[in-house]
């Protein structure tokens, strides 16, 4: 049966209940992606012992997920405007629901990686019907900042109910058990959605364009592919055709959406200054944002000794500051002005990175301080940035100014967990290449432990417990070490792009009142 399109309220006229019911149900996704990522980032060390994959396969079990995600969000877009966002909400959760139930037990690292994909491409399906329903369902302007605020903060809530629910979960079943939390979430999305969602339906919804999406998944997944094989092996021929092979596909995605009347990514919307330009600040926002815990947790756990739960409460005022942040913003914005406000809070999350690059001297004292400061830095970025592209982008581009704003998010955060991952990968195997151990008993050779400590930190760990003995706390010391200057160098890295984020912010958006 055709379901009646959704109509929303009129311009200037305030929402009603049925839009603030509605922005409850599509909070649910979003709480999900976050928690899933969080409760995911605690269960590594843990996975990474059962699994034991290597440290190339170690990061794509983790951003997989958001790159499929960013690849195919768009393509999702359009399906939900073809078959209506609200089904395409509750396919997804099916689908969600079922790539968990995978992921939990998978008995391999490809296994995981496979299912993680699948929840990749689950997600993209959930995504496109939260920002463009906002659009259509909060006309007013001040409602729609607050909705925007809270879409974002669900993001943060998820992160901080990840940490906690994920610990406790760890601390009394297998790691699988994390991916099997977004199993009820997702089956009451499915049965709620249908009695408090509205349908939404574009009478002109564009073709559908996988070859657009192929083309944009095979170029980045190349590219990201050989810069993880330098971190972990060095310059080689296999990094440098999958980068060749990922800058051709690349030129051949931008020609096609040049080329064709109803591009999967409309290349004129970025030619807007202030679109292009908060697009940019954004996802130089969410790099940070996003790579920089999960090294945080594999440091709690595999470097202090922390269990899952412990780790996760010392984490989880990350969320809280988001949400903070992200709720404030709306009501912050009719004191300053955005970009004033914008700049501020990217200066203030790249004090935050610098101070982390301290976390040796005293790491919990530094890593609180440094949380706190970092994420009430960066939550309001996102509502800004994303307002603003709304805000100024025509209103028959909406659509595709939301899908490129959504895909903003998911590609830097996956692209700062592949980037930053990669740094830390690099400098952990060039130290523990330098290292070297006096003969010691145990039941492999020392070469073989060394083989087995130098790809991953989780490796050094197994391998310093079967070494035993002074060479085995020689070696935990100098994993620890290297791991620790790997963290440093990722959060020099993240301070030096979110000042440059606030520099462009501040030359190229200060014309926005």
């Amino acid at each position: 049966m055709r379901a009646e399109p959704y109509e929303p309220t009129g311009s200037g006229v305030r929402a009603t209940r049925k839009e603030w019911v509605g922005l409850a149900v599509i909070a649910l996704p979003c709480l999900v992606y976050a928690m899933d990522l969080t409760v995911l980032n605690l269960a590594v060390p843990q996975l990474a012992l059962h699994l034991a994959p290597s440290a190339t396969q170690l990061l794509w079990i983790i951003d997989i997920y958001g790159f499929m995600v960013a690849g195919t969000l768009m393509l999702m877009g359009t399906l939900g405007d073809r078959i209506g966002r609200r089904r395409l909400l509750l396919i997804g959760a099916g689908a969600f629901a079922c790539a968990s139930v995978l992921a939990a037990f998978s008995r391999s690292a490809q296994e995981l990686i496979a299912a993680r994909a699948l929840l990749g491409i689950a997600g993209a399906t959930l995504a496109p019907s939260t920002l463009s329903l906002i659009r259509n369902m909060f006309l007013d302007e001040r409602e729609r900042t607050l909705a925007i605020g809270v879409w974002i903060a669900c993001f943060s809530a998820g992160a901080a109910i990840g940490p906690l629910v994920g610990g406790a979960v760890l601390a009394h079943f297998w790691w699988g058990a994390v991916f099997l939390l977004a199993v009820p979430v997702m089956l009451g999305l499915i049965l709620l959605g249908p009695i408090l969602l509205p349908e939404y339906r574009d009478p002109h919804a564009g073709r559908l364009d996988i070859v657009s999406a192929a083309q944009s998944v095979v170029a980045v997944l190349a590219l990201i592919y050989g810069m993880k094989h330098v971190a972990e092996a060095g310059p080689g021929w296999p990094a440098i055709a999958a980068v060749a092979l990922g800058l051709a596909v690349g030129g051949l995605f931008i020609a096609r959406q040049k080329r064709l009347a109803d591009p999967m990514i409309d290349l004129s919307l970025l030619r807007h200054p202030m679109i292009g330009t908060a697009l940019g600040v954004n996802i130089m926002a969410m790099f940070g944002a996003m790579g920089i815990f999960l090294i945080l947790s594999q440091y709690l756990q595999l470097v202090l000794g922390m269990g899952p739960f412990e780790a996760g409460l010392w984490t989880a005022p990350s969320g809280v500051c988001f949400a903070i942040g992200s709720l404030a913003t709306p009501h912050l914005v009719r004191r300053v002005r955005p970009v004033d406000l914008l700049v501020a809070s990217l200066v203030l999350a790249a004090a935050g990175f610098l101070l982390l690059t301290q976390i040796e001297r005293a790491p919990l004292p530094v890593m609180s301080a440094s949380i706190i400061m970092l994420c009430l830095g960066l939550s309001p970025v996102g509502t800004l940035t994303t307002d603003l592209m709304m805000r100024v982008a025509p209103a028959e581009r909406a659509g595709a100014a939301s899908a490129i704003s959504e895909t903003s998010f998911e590609f830097g955060g996956a692209l700062g967990i592949a980037v930053l991952g990669s740094i830390v990968a690099a400098t952990y195997r060039v130290n523990m290449e330098r290292l070297a151990l006096p003969e010691a008993g145990g039941e492999l050779p020392t070469t073989e432990l060394l083989a087995t400590a130098r790809r991953t930190l989780d490796g050094a760990v197994t391998a310093a417990q079967q070494l035993g003995g002074p060479a085995g706390e020689a070696l935990m010391q100098a994993s620890h070490e290297a791991f620790a200057r790997g963290l440093v160098f990722a959060t020099l890295a993240c301070a030096v792009i979110t000042l440059f984020a606030a520099l462009v912010a501040r030359r190229l958006l200060r014309g926005v009142r």
